[in-house]
């Protein structure tokens, strides 16, 4: 079979065909078009034809045939980090900072806020994604979630890009109410003045919280937990007898029944077979934290 040519950017956009597995935290991913863009020039190019977002591949399971639409990468001006904060819009009580690209990597990104001594976004500790991901989805934990910390966001679209707040997004548990077309290009963060060692102690006990999680690959937790009084969705898999449940070289973690984890050469067919076990297995109506490309 043969392999699809890869077209050439007029603004100098870098263009490869490449596994997505490479960019994924499971490891699962056929080939696709991957367009790694440092400016909105390069950016508006990438989307004059149909594209995906990938930031730290997260969150995320990608069909073993890859994608047809380009995959666009955010670099260059959409990986820089300014968190100094803007004497315009910043108070005693809360520090505006500078824009911080969406291509910047979270965990990074926390570390460099835990030396200055900010806090607000300590909930979102171990979180493996990039800031325009994690934005996009509000990624977070029991203690926290991005919009935490979120004063503004700069959003491209095919028709140009805008300025929002997050009153102007219908956002929610692990939803921003952003368009699925639409990427984060770079946010200001609201933080609170704190010290070091005391956001590095709330750090920490986020982070033992998760000590009962996979070692393995895996994408994240599978399933929004329910609420409404019921169970999380890691004690309904279990409940249902799945725990350990394995197909091909993907299994239903032994430590935590909501995450999925790679033992080494899993397949994103195995994957599938695994979610649709749970949805079959569990009686109540689950919803799917993962995106599944396509």
């Amino acid at each position: 079979m043969s392999v699809p040519s890869v077209v050439q950017s007029v603004t100098g956009a870098k263009v490869e065909r490449l596994p997505l597995a490479r960019f994924t935290t499971l490891g699962v991913g056929g080939d696709s078009e991957v367009w790694t863009v440092q400016n909105h020039a390069q950016l508006a190019e990438a989307m004059s034809a149909p594209y995906r977002i990938l930031g730290g591949g997260s969150n995320l399971v990608v069909s073993d045939a890859g994608v047809p639409e380009r995959v666009i990468r955010l670099g260059g001006e959409f990986a820089r980090t300014d968190l100094m904060p803007d004497p315009a819009l910043s108070t005693p009580e809360l520090l505006i900072t500078g824009w911080v690209g969406g291509g910047v990597p979270l965990p990074g990104l926390l570390r460099k806020i835990q030396k200055l001594g900010y806090s607000n976004l300590e909930g979102t500790v171990g979180i493996p994604a990039q800031l325009g991901g994690a934005i996009w989805m509000n990624a977070g934990t029991r203690f926290g979630e991005t919009f935490d910390g979120l004063h503004s966001l700069e959003i491209a679209a095919p028709d140009g890009k805008r300025t929002v707040t997050p009153d102007e997004l219908h956002w929610g548990y692990r939803d921003s109410g952003i368009p699925r077309n639409h990427i984060v290009t770079r946010a200001r963060l609201k933080l609170r003045p704190s010290t070091p060692e005391e956001v590095q102690t709330r750090m920490d006990a986020a982070d033992i919280a998760r000590k009962g999680q996979p070692k393995n690959r895996t994408p994240g937790c599978a399933f929004k937990n329910p609420g409404n009084g019921l169970p999380g969705a890691g004690q309904l898999i279990d409940q249902a007898g799945l725990k350990g449940r394995r197909v091909g070289n993907a299994m239903i973690a032994p430590e935590h029944a909501n995450f999925i984890v790679n033992l080494g050469g899993a397949s994103a067919h195995d994957v599938h077979a695994l979610l649709d076990e749970i949805r079959a297995a569990v009686e109540v109506p689950l919803a799917l934290e993962y995106e599944l490309w396509p």
